[in-house]
């Protein structure tokens, strides 16, 4: 099993430039069911290099092939209207790989997508599954890779990996997979101030796959989340062999690192610093790697192997 994408999957590309079709034609090389492009200029005609139909809409998508995920390629300043397109169309997955959408646009996505309720929180029930924007992609290993993520550093297997970053992810990834060590499914968050998913929408889909066995998941300086993910894990799933790394031991306070959310405003009590995260994970009963190799053997470890 995996989580967000399998080989039931049925992708269309929004945003069927260059860069769109040289990732599309990636993943479908490695067997992702892409199905369709999508752009509302050339509806009709064929996706040559991949001799796949363009629609002028998702919707089209939908009704003639199925679709059910959506990766997003567009220029951030269409991806607003992308992504609202593919929720409008029905469409469960969408993975928003564009760099730079300004953040009142992602306001205005989350909160149309997850409406807010009257105590406050967000409706994410029976709603679409957002992830990124920023961000690499999903990939369940031998079944499907929604993104930019490189196919070739991974396999099957019982590791459930989510990440802010993307370069970290591979790396860990890749030794992981050195150790003979595969993934159920890699998702990539992003790193923005405002994403679809977080971590808490990721960690409780492995912990509910019957093939994750452990979790690795990768963040940043900036915010405190990853404190919250802690705690869900040490009430929810404290057996389950779980490591973390933070990026950015070394980042000063105030300097944005990176990603745009990845910046420490508050320190110290804010525990927004790596070594906050750090000492605050590990008080739960969670090991942090120092960098990502260590991260990548703790779990090696873990699994006894």
């Amino acid at each position: 099993m995996s989580i967000l994408v399998d080989e039931h999957s049925r992708v269309v590309v929004q945003g069927i430039g260059a860069q769109g079709t040289f990732h599309a034609k990636r993943n479908l090389d490695y067997g992702t069911h892409v199905v369709a492009g999508i752009h509302p200029k050339k509806g009709g005609q064929v996706w040559q290099e991949l001799g796949l139909p363009v629609y002028a809409t998702v919707a089209e998508a939908v009704v003639e092939q199925g679709a059910n995920t959506s990766m997003i390629m567009v220029p951030a300043p269409f991806t607003k209207d992308a992504v609202l397109e593919a929720v409008q169309a029905g469409i469960d997955t969408i993975v928003v790989i564009t760099e730079g959408v300004p953040a009142h646009d992602m306001a205005v996505i989350y909160n149309t997508v997850y409406p807010r309720e009257p105590n406050g929180t967000f409706l994410k029930d029976r709603r679409a599954a957002l992830i990124g924007p920023n961000c690499p992609g999903v990939i369940s290993p031998g079944k499907a890779n929604v993104g930019i993520i490189p196919a070739t550093i991974t396999k099957p297997g019982p590791v459930g990996l989510v990440s802010r970053s993307g370069t970290l992810t591979y790396q860990i990834m890749h030794e992981l997979h050195e150790a003979g060590i595969g993934i159920s499914t890699c998702v990539g968050i992003g790193g923005d101030p405002i994403i679809g998913s977080d971590f808490l929408d990721i960690i409780p889909r492995f912990a509910a796959d019957p093939e994750t066995e452990a979790i690795v998941f990768v963040g940043e300086i900036g915010g405190t989340e990853e404190q919250r993910v802690g705690e869900w894990i040490h009430a929810h799933i404290p057996d389950t062999p779980v490591v973390a790394y933070v990026a950015g031991f070394t980042a000063p306070a105030g300097k944005q690192m990176g990603h745009a959310g990845a910046i420490v405003r508050e320190g110290g009590a804010g525990g927004e610093t790596a070594a906050d995260k750090k000492t605050a994970l590990e008080a739960l009963g969670i090991a942090v790697g120092v960098d990502p190799s260590d991260t990548a053997r703790k779990m090696i470890t873990a699994l006894n192997r």
